[in-house]
């Protein structure tokens, strides 16, 4: 107990310390130092899931050796990007969902549920919804091409961002695609048209659903889907009761070239990725409600009012200057932030390149250096945090979610599958918030 109250006092003076004659490297170094002066560990999350390599799971030894000599299965190629979770009731375990993206034709399915068996690199996967949604490879458009990432909502249905690309090469129009998990059925789908999407430069990883009827006393159909399309620089607005969609591209939604370089545990690589993940204000607050958003090669936070760009009227395609002024810039951090993910207290988490963790962000303060917690610091199990949820479970506590990979040492083409490449953690949000152990 004492700990935890010497923590929450390191905490609360390095976001109060006033510090104005400092540049950001100097600044930046001596919050870790109070950071360290209160823990001399590494943030331990709980471990799910640990892999030294994905084991892919198939319908049979048949499809599993058609798909090896095909080279529709490369065991070395798939990478794992997104993680979420569905709670089932009366089922202590949740079932938990992992995308991974068709960067190269090895991929034998996008979509994964993760299973009990454990295989010699790593528990076993199995193909969501079915093999046969996948095992067209692009072939049928109603099926699933290439998905980056997903989200469950609170009424047990799953939102599907499907690129619909392999290994860059456009095989279908991106969706979106609504499923009932329980019953593996289709309740929604929305192809983007021509002019929302630039073919051959598009590639649309993530989406993030804010919904205004959601359970239990909502059917969670009342719904916008934020779509980022970080190739194309920009993002897609998805009114889903009128099946109407529009692009949002302007200065705001570009890469800064001063941060294409990402380096991540000291290897390096270069990406120039614009608009890639967004959060919300969260209803309870009761307070105007935000959509924040970032690109990944910047280092600019963003925020726009949700009344704003939900209105279609306020944007016109290929017009850079449609609704500018209503564009905030809370502030810049310095380095490079990936996903970001929003807690019922409104605290905006996101995973940091530099140094590797999570930080949180109390949107209600204003986004400077100082107001920027570092709550989970750990280079070897969060090195590169792809994949970030805020889940309840059945027992209305709130849980953080998180995937991480070697990137880096996946662009690079050479990740060591002697060592552990891949994990599913998770921590609980008020136990990560205050810096309790998981």
């Amino acid at each position: 107990m004492h700990s935890i109250w010497l923590y929450l006092i390191c905490v609360v003076f390095s976001i109060g310390e006033s510090q104005p004659q400092y540049s950001y490297s100097q600044k930046y170094e001596r919050k870790l130092q109070n950071y360290h002066q209160c823990t001399n560990k590494y943030k331990e999350l709980t471990k799910v899931y640990e892999a030294r390599n994905l084991e892919f799971g198939f319908p049979s030894e048949f499809e599993r050796q058609t798909a090896l000599l095909s080279g529709r299965y490369q065991p070395d190629i798939p990478l794992p990007i997104d993680v979420d979770v569905y709670y089932l009731p009366n089922r202590y375990r949740p079932e938990i969902f992992l995308t991974i993206p068709r960067f190269g034709r090895g991929v034998p399915y996008s979509l994964a549920t993760l299973t009990d068996v454990v295989r010699p690199n790593g528990p076993e996967l199995q193909p969501f919804p079915s093999y046969d949604w996948h095992s067209t490879h692009g072939g049928d458009c109603n099926g699933l091409t290439s998905v980056y990432r997903i989200q469950v909502d609170s009424c047990g249905n799953m939102w599907i961002l499907d690129s619909g690309e392999i290994e860059f090469v456009q095989y279908c129009a991106p969706q979106i695609l609504v499923l009932d998990i329980a019953r593996s059925t289709v309740l929604h789908r929305y192809r983007l048209p021509l002019g929302i999407y630039k073919p051959k430069i598009s590639r649309f990883v993530t989406p993030y659903v804010d919904i205004a009827d959601p359970a239990p006393w909502g059917s969670c159909q009342k719904a916008f889907v934020y779509m980022a399309d970080p190739t194309g620089n920009g993002f897609v607005v998805y009114d889903v009761s009128n099946r109407r969609s529009w692009r949002i591209e302007n200065k705001y939604t570009y890469p800064d070239p001063d941060f294409g370089t990402h380096t991540i545990a000291g290897e390096s690589f270069e990406l120039m990725d614009g608009t890639f993940s967004f959060a919300a204000t969260p209803h309870s607050l009761g307070i105007r409600r935000m959509l924040y958003f970032h690109s990944l090669s910047n280092d600019a936070q963003i925020a726009i009012p949700l009344h704003i760009v939900n209105n279609q009227s306020y944007w016109s395609l290929n017009d850079p200057s449609s609704g500018l002024e209503h564009f905030i810039l809370l502030g810049k951090r310095g380095v490079q932030c990936g996903i970001e993910a929003m807690t019922a207290q409104g605290v905006l988490l996101c995973g940091h390149l530099a140094p590797i963790g999570i930080f949180g962000w109390n949107i209600s303060t204003p986004y400077t250096f100082h107001n920027r917690a570092l709550l989970a610091e750990n280079p070897e199990t969060l090195q590169f945090v792809s994949g970030l949820k805020v889940r309840r479970n059945l027992w209305g506590q709130d849980e953080v979610w998180i995937v991480s990979n070697r990137l880096q040492r996946s662009f690079g083409g050479n990740l060591n599958f002697n060592e552990t490449n891949y994990r599913i953690l998770k921590c609980g949000v008020v136990d990560l918030l205050i810096g309790r152990p998981c």
